[in-house]
Parts: C-alpha cells; sequence; structure tokens
C-alpha cells in the first residue's frame, strides 16, 4: 500500500514537473520572434497607387459612398496615371471640400491586386524579402483604414466589384461559417501564394481601434438604434430619433470627432487613465471574437491546420492606442494557428511633435515581435541628413544607445527601420527639407517646404542614410517607389502613384500655391538609384552578419564627422564606416588584425590590409565605405 501510494505520488510530481515544464516550453514559444522576420528586408505596397493592372475593376461613385469627402460631381472621373501631382482635374473644384489636400481625397487611380501580380517577378529582382501590405479592407476610401468589411479584400482590388458585393450581402457578417471568398479574396490568396513561391513573405495592415462609417455593425446599429447586437461595439452618444427628420445618430470619432473614422469602446484600467501604453481590452466580447475570426481567416484560410497558405502576420495600425490585455489576447490566438507569425505595432507618438513613445512595454513577448522603427529614423535623420534635430556621431551613437535600452536584442533584429511611409514625407525630400521630418512637413502647413525634385546633395545623403539602414541593425524597409526616385511632401503628397517605365508622366510643373511657380520636374525612374537598391539588398542578403550580428560603434569623431560600426557574427564581420563632412577624411578604423579585406562595389581588384593600428582609409565627402571581412574579406566603396 504504501509503494503504491509512493507511485502515485512520484506520478503525480513527475506530471507536474512535465506539466510546467511544458508551460515554460508554451511561454516560451510565444515570447519568440520569428528567425526570418530578422532577415527580411520590407517592401510596402499601398495597392491603389501602385499599379493599375485592370482598368475594368476601377472605382466608381457608387463605390466610394462613405468616404471623405462625401459626395462627388457629376463629372468625376479615374485619374490618369501620369496626371501632374498638383495640377487640377476639370472635375477637382467641384468637389465639396476645403482646400486642394481636403479635396484630392476624391482621386482614385485604380490601383489593384492584378497590378500586384503583374509585379511580383519585378519585385524578387530587387532582392526585398517580406511585402507589408497596407489595408487591403473592403473600403470606400483610398487608404482603406475606414473599412466596411474587415473579412473581405477590398471590391476594386479584385476582378469582379459587382459581384463581390453580391456575395458579401449574402453572409451572416457575425457569423463567420456563413464567410464566402469573393473574387477579390481569391487573387489575395493568389498573390500571397505566388509570394511564397518566390520565398517572400507576406503580412497585412489591420486597424482594431477603428472603423468607417458604414462598416456593417454600425449600419446596424444606425439601423436598429438600442435594440441592435452591437451598440457594445461603439462608443454610442446619441441614438436617432426616427421621429424627428434629422440625424441625431452620434459617436465617438478617431481624434475625438471625427465621423469617418468611429472607434471600439474600451475598457481601460484606471478609467481615467490613457497615458499610452495602458492596461485594458477593447469591450465587447462579440468585437474581439469578430477580430480573432478575421484575424484566422488570413492566417490559415482552407482551416486545415496549416497555415503556409495564409499570411505571415500583420501590422497592427495606431496599436498604442488599443489596451495592452487585448494585445495579450490577440498574439495568443495568431500564434495558435501560426506560430511563426510576425506581429509589428505602429508606436509612434507619445507627445506630438516632439515626443516618440518608448516600446520596452510592448515588447516583452507578450505582445508585439516589433515596432516600426520611426524613432530609428528620426536619429538617422538627425546624423546622415544633417535634419531637426540634428546629432554629430557621437550624439548619433548616444542616441542610438538610449532608444534601444530595455529591449530585446531578438526585438532589436526583428524592428522595421522604416525611411518613409505612406503616413511620412518621401526620404529625399524630408532629407531635402532640414525641419522636423514630420511636423509642418507639406506645403498647406510650411508655404517654404521645398516640393521639386531633390538636388543631387540630397541625393547624396539618402544613399549615405541608406547604407546605413542596410547595415545596421534592425530589418530595412523601402516605402513603394523609394527606389525609383519618387519626392514628395507629408500625406498625401507621399502617396503619388509609381513610376513605371511602360507609363508616360507628365512634367511636374504646377505648384501647390497657384499663384506662385515652380520649377519644372520630369517624372521618371532614376535607374542609377534603383541600382543602389538592388546592390544594398544583394549585400543584405548574401551576408547575415548584417541581420543577426552583435554590433559594435568603433569610432564617432566629432569634429571630422565620421563614424563606424562593426557588425560580428562568428568568424564573420563587416565594418561600415561614414563621412558626413563635406571634406575629404582620412581615418584609422579598427580591424582584424593581419586580415585583408576586398573591394566589392565598385567591381576591382583592390585590397586593404589591417596592421596592427587598424585600417587606413580615405573617404570622400558625404560616402560610405563597407568592408567584409569572410574568407578572405570584401570591400564596399560607394
Amino acid at each position: 500500500m504504501k509503494i503504491i501510494r509512493l507511485l502515485s505520488l512520484t506520478f503525480l510530481f513527475s506530471a507536474f514537473i512535465l506539466s510546467g515544464s511544458a508551460q515554460k516550453e508554451k511561454a516560451s514559444d510565444l515570447a519568440s520572434v520569428p528567425e526570418w522576420s530578422k532577415h527580411a528586408i520590407w517592401y510596402q505596397i499601398f495597392v491603389e497607387r501602385f499599379r493599375n493592372g485592370d482598368k475594368s475593376n476601377d472605382p466608381t461613385p457608387a463605390d466610394m459612398a462613405g468616404s471623405y469627402p462625401g459626395s462627388l460631381p457629376a463629372n468625376w472621373a479615374i485619374t490618369p496615371w501620369g496626371h501632374d501631382w498638383y495640377s487640377h482635374e476639370v472635375w477637382l473644384d467641384s468637389v465639396k471640400a476645403d482646400g486642394f489636400y481636403s479635396k484630392i481625397q476624391a482621386r482614385r487611380y485604380g490601383g489593384d491586386l492584378q497590378g500586384v501580380l503583374d509585379k511580383i517577378d519585378y519585385l524578387k529582382s530587387l532582392g526585398v524579402t517580406a511585402i507589408y501590405f497596407n489595408p487591403l479592407d473592403d473600403s470606400p476610401s483610398l487608404h482603406k483604414y475606414d473599412a466596411a468589411n474587415y473579412t473581405h479584400i477590398d471590391r476594386n482590388f479584385g476582378p469582379d466589384p459587382a459581384g463581390d458585393v453580391a456575395i458579401m450581402n449574402e453572409e451572416v457578417h457575425n457569423d463567420p461559417d456563413s464567410w464566402k471568398w469573393t473574387a477579390a479574396d481569391k487573387l489575395f490568396l493568389k498573390v500571397v501564394s505566388e509570394f511564397h513561391k518566390k520565398g517572400i513573405k507576406v503580412i497585412m495592415d489591420y486597424s482594431w481601434n477603428h472603423t468607417g462609417r458604414v462598416f456593417w455593425a454600425l449600419n446596424d446599429i444606425r439601423k436598429n438604434g438600442r435594440e441592435s447586437e452591437f451598440t457594445d461595439w461603439y462608443n454610442i452618444i446619441s441614438y436617432d430619433d426616427p421621429s424627428t427628420p434629422q440625424d441625431e445618430f452620434r459617436y465617438e470619432g478617431w481624434g475625438g470627432n471625427n465621423p469617418w473614422m468611429p472607434v471600439f469602446k474600451k475598457d481601460i484600467v484606471p478609467p481615467d487613465d490613457k497615458v499610452m501604453p495602458f492596461e485594458g481590452n477593447l469591450h465587447s466580447e462579440s468585437l474581439r471574437n469578430h477580430i480573432f475570426s478575421v484575424t484566422k481567416r488570413w492566417l490559415d484560410p482552407n482551416h486545415d491546420g496549416d497555415p503556409s497558405d495564409g499570411v505571415d502576420g500583420f501590422r497592427l495600425d495606431v496599436a498604442g492606442e488599443i489596451p495592452m490585455g487585448f494585445w495579450r489576447d490577440y498574439r495568443k490566438v495568431v500564434r495558435s494557428v501560426n506560430p511563426d507569425a510576425y506581429l509589428i505595432g505602429e508606436i509612434w507618438w507619445l507627445e506630438w511633435p516632439d515626443k516618440l513613445l518608448d516600446p520596452a512595454t510592448y515588447l516583452q513577448g507578450d505582445q508585439y515581435d516589433a515596432i516600426m522603427n520611426y524613432r530609428w529614423f528620426r536619429i538617422a535623420r538627425g546624423f546622415f541628413g544633417q535634419a531637426e534635430p540634428v546629432l554629430t556621431a557621437t550624439g548619433f551613437v548616444s542616441e542610438m544607445e538610449r532608444i534601444d535600452k530595455g529591449i530585446r536584442t531578438d526585438c532589436l533584429e526583428a524592428m522595421m527601420n522604416v525611411a518613409s511611409t505612406h503616413d511620412s514625407p518621401r526620404l529625399s525630400t524630408s532629407l531635402y527639407n532640414k525641419t522636423m521630418d514630420k511636423y509642418n512637413a507639406k506645403p498647406s502647413d510650411n508655404p517654404d517646404y521645398k516640393i521639386n525634385k531633390p538636388d543631387e546633395l540630397t541625393i547624396r545623403e539618402q544613399k549615405l542614410l541608406l547604407v546605413h539602414q542596410f547595415t545596421f541593425v534592425g530589418s530595412p524597409q523601402i516605402w513603394n517607389g523609394e527606389e525609383f526616385g519618387m519626392w514628395g511632401a507629408d500625406d498625401p503628397d507621399c502617396r503619388k502613384p509609381l513610376i513605371w517605365d511602360d507609363i508616360v508622366y507628365n512634367d511636374e510643373k504646377a505648384a501647390f500655391d497657384p499663384n506662385k511657380t515652380r520649377q519644372v520636374d520630369a517624372v521618371k525612374q532614376d535607374t542609377a538609384l534603383l541600382s543602389f537598391y538592388r546592390n544594398l539588398c544583394r549585400i543584405r542578403n548574401s551576408n547575415h552578419v548584417l541581420s543577426t550580428g552583435d554590433l559594435t560603434f568603433t569610432l564617432a569623431d566629432d569634429s571630422k564627422m565620421v563614424l563606424a560600426y562593426r557588425r560580428k557574427l562568428g568568424n564573420e564581420e563587416i565594418i561600415s564606416v561614414f563621412n558626413r563632412s563635406d571634406k575629404k577624411q582620412d581615418v584609422m578604423v579598427p580591424g582584424a588584425k593581419g586580415s585583408k579585406y576586398s573591394q566589392l562595389i565598385p567591381f576591382d581588384s583592390r585590397t586593404l590590409n589591417c596592421s596592427k593600428e587598424g585600417i587606413s582609409l580615405s573617404i570622400e565627402p558625404l560616402s560610405a565605405i563597407v568592408l567584409r571581412k569572410v574568407n578572405g574579406t570584401t570591400v564596399s566603396q560607394l
């Protein structure tokens, strides 16, 4: 009897130990960062402005109903792809909105998923390894952050808009068992499949913070008032009184009173403290379940337990405005479907326009894998672009060390280092204007903001920053069109249609202010810059030390404005050296004693030796040298 009891206790104790080990292993899996994300070269696609591959599905006024700025003039039409950006279409001045930037929210160019499909081989040849799609939700706007339906791809991104609408109208929106696949959905899954065949990952952009004003659940509340089963999804201020001719329906909108983007109701802990980051959750359980169902739909479309046919993760819009309790639940749901899925949060402002939010709290393994690293860009721009806030070499090092403090190495390596996006000026334009990168960064806010094609000095600064981006810790990101040399101020100017070599473009000669003149700029691809991007992608992809190697700053000389750092992984070593000054500089850079470093770009047989003092370099103004030591070493001079 004692023996049996002893065996039982031993079994229970063993089971407890195994259970604890399993729980620790599960927790470890939840906290792990997808290895592929550390090696990614991101390419961000804004479908409406990427390429029009199918003119038969172009948006109509009916498709745009419910988007800003509202009603359209009778002569509205799709804008030609090669249109001069600041010139006015014949219908534009009839749009009932204040100012040019408000009016052009009514523009559509007809970009679609067929256009993406047509350019997959191009993207593969560029060298990118991961695609970040801006929102693809069925939505009336050009940007798709005001979803009408989370479940489906936008009708105008697919081949059969009318058929897709009929399918969506047959569904019970909150019943996943009733969901079907529209033509646009199927085309997107084909796009995912084709990218996967090329070894390219794909993530989708979703905002779980707000919807559009014609989102199906809000429409149900608008129709049924307090009787709607979805009233707890939103912060309803007042319901419509059917006995009056007025529409009294009011709700909280994003940013306060924005009726175009109603926000979801949240339970904040404590309730009077919404300083980011904050605890709590989305209020409605049925809303959370709907979000989880949509998420699972795209992670594993055929629900067979194999997520290889689905997307590889999500970019999470305005993530800091959603309670952290939701993100902890969300990560568990995502990882239960695909343990290798990547979650990246848009963590940006703490206090506009000076303070960026420290993301460390979100990167403890229970919420996101990484964030869009705007903090990196502000510092890089401050040194390589000498733009506000201007930094010296030592200031650059100090600031980089400051923002990385308290963040796991895995997360730092998986950061999406963004040089420009749909929400910020184009990289060259940002460097061309030395004011704050986002604040007063367009001519409507700053009449002196330069909107013409940046000069050659700026392009040299751009290349210098790009070399840093592709050799530093964190995954480099390319906003679609940067590789072609596109320019543009803050949103919406950064959202011009992409420059393709088979389309004729009008010169840019119209000015934002019609009473002013500007220089005439020819709109065409910068093939030299495109080649530069290809080489950077090739170098990054062929040297894993640039993805996961340790980083050490080896030189920061303020008098010469020279910076150097070393990346090291096992026997691999890469040294990057930058001369930010306008003078040629002679420097001695630490290296591996006795090693040789040969040149990669330009292609010649010149080699450099590392003496006991280091590597002697003579660096031209505004240029960089990248040295590689692997089984006989390589150098890249730009």
